[in-house]
C-alpha cells in the first residue's frame, strides 16, 4: 500500500519519506510488501536488502518493493508499526515534514549502525531493541513490532 499523502524527497543523506499532505494518527503510511528473507542474522541477508529490509520473526525478515524502503530513521520518530508489516504515523503529520521511524522498533539482531539523526535524544547507535532505553519502550508503547511485544512478554 502506497498511500498517497506520502512522498519522496530529499535530506542531508539522500532520499526519504515526506509526508505530502497531512497524516492522521494512526493512518497508514505504507507498510513492506516484498520479499521474505529467513537466515540466521541480519548479517546473512543479500546486500540489497541488508540495510532495507525489517525483521519480522527471530529469522525473519521482509523488505519492501515501494516507499517503505525508504523510511529513515530517528531517535525521535513520527512513524511506527502497526503489525509486522504496517508503518502508520505515531502521531499528526503535518505536510512537508520527514517520516521517520526508530529502527529498534522491529530489530532484534546482530544489524546496528551509527546513527546521526540530530535529535536531542539521539542515542548515537541503534541495532537491537534489547538495547533501547525502558524509557523510550514506554513511549513507543503500541507501535512496537508485535513480535517483539511477544518475545519480551511486553504486553
Amino acid at each position: 500500500m502506497q498511500n498517497p499523502k506520502v512522498s519522496v524527497g530529499e535530506n542531508r543523506f539522500g532520499k526519504c519519506l515526506i509526508a505530502a499532505s497531512e497524516i492522521i494518527k494512526d493512518e497508514q503510511v505504507t507498510d513492506f510488501d516484498g520479499p521474505l528473507y529467513e537466515c540466521e542474522k541480519a548479517s546473512d541477508l543479500p546486500a540489497h536488502a541488508a540495510n532495507h529490509a525489517i525483521q519480522v520473526g527471530e529469522h525473519q525478515w521482509r523488505d519492501s518493493t515501494g516507499f517503505a524502503r525508504l523510511i529513515n530513521h530517528s531517535c525521535e520518530p513520527n512513524c511506527g508499526m502497526s503489525g509486522l508489516f504496517t508503518i502508520v504515523a505515531m502521531r499528526n503529520i503535518p505536510a512537508g515534514e520527514e517520516l521517520t521511524i526508530d529502527y529498534e522498533m522491529f530489530e532484534d539482531s546482530d544489524w546496528n549502525m551509527e546513527c546521526l539523526c540530530g535529535t536531542p535524544s539521539c542515542r548515537k547507535h541503534i541495532g537491537s531493541f534489547r538495547n533501547m532505553p525502558q524509557i523510550t519502550r514506554e513511549k513507543y508503547k503500541g507501535y512496537i513490532s508485535p513480535w517483539l511485544v511477544e518475545k519480551y512478554n511486553l504486553s
